[in-house]
């Protein structure tokens, strides 16, 4: 089988397995959309899976994207998934139209003024602790409120949705609990007063537990693995 239909058979994969698991849920066909995580893989790669259908590829490090961003279709919608630094905002809400990593209020000052300065628009995503990971990034519950409040102060960059990273386990099972406590986070926000215009989306689940995500309620799931394969391999 050549890498193309490789491609092609993986990605027809994960569609169907998105269908079955909205179904499950009781979720309307096409709720869910399909994020493909091209981190360490060639411009050539995406230009394949761009071929076969897909227009939103998410990206761990500005650098890296950056080069492929330049070379491909301009019609792509780029989303950064990776931590983002302050110091790198300018960069990143200039050159991404997602990012799915906002921890801080000062963050999200920082992207609207990048977006602002380019005269374009940047979705943000709140990354939300649930764990307690030191190894990982986030804003814990009690600051959400201040991050909210900033967005209502932007010009250019809109915040739409939480983004979760849930620990690491071998059994999707295990990361249910964490899917369903971010769906509980957006239903109190919702009830202290945030807009629902802010908390439409639910970027939840990866190759190794999309399925559940979806069942919690994701409405974007991110996913690598289960597409392209492991790096480097098509």
């Amino acid at each position: 089988m050549d890498e193309a239909g490789g491609l092609a058979d993986r990605l027809r994969s994960v569609g169907e397995r998105i269908g079955r698991a909205s179904a499950r849920s009781g979720r309307a066909p096409g709720s869910v959309r399909l994020l493909a995580i091209t981190k360490g893989f060639p411009a050539a790669t995406v230009r394949e899976a761009v071929a076969l259908g897909l227009r939103e590829f998410g990206e761990n490090r500005i650098q890296e994207a950056e080069g492929k961003i330049g070379e491909l279709d301009p019609s792509i919608r780029w989303h950064l998934v990776g931590h983002l630094q302050s110091n790198k905002a300018k960069k990143a809400g200039q050159r991404f139209d997602v990012v799915h990593s906002v921890d801080d209020a000062a963050l999200v000052s920082r992207l609207d003024e990048a977006a602002a300065d380019a005269a374009r628009t940047v979705q943000l995503l709140v990354q939300v602790d649930l764990a307690g990971e030191v190894t990982k990034h986030g804003a814990r519950e009690d600051d959400l409120v201040s991050i909210f409040d900033a967005a209502r102060r932007c010009r250019s960059a809109r915040v739409v949705g939480l983004m979760l990273l849930p620990p690491a386990v071998d059994d999707p099972e295990q990361a249910r609990a964490h899917f369903r406590a971010l769906r509980e986070v957006r239903e109190r926000l919702l009830a202290r007063g945030i807009e629902g215009s802010m908390l439409g989306e639910l970027s939840m689940g990866m190759s190794h537990d999309f399925e559940v995500a979806i069942e919690e309620g994701a409405t974007l799931v991110r996913v690598g693995t289960a597409i392209f394969g492991y790096r480097g391999h098509v």
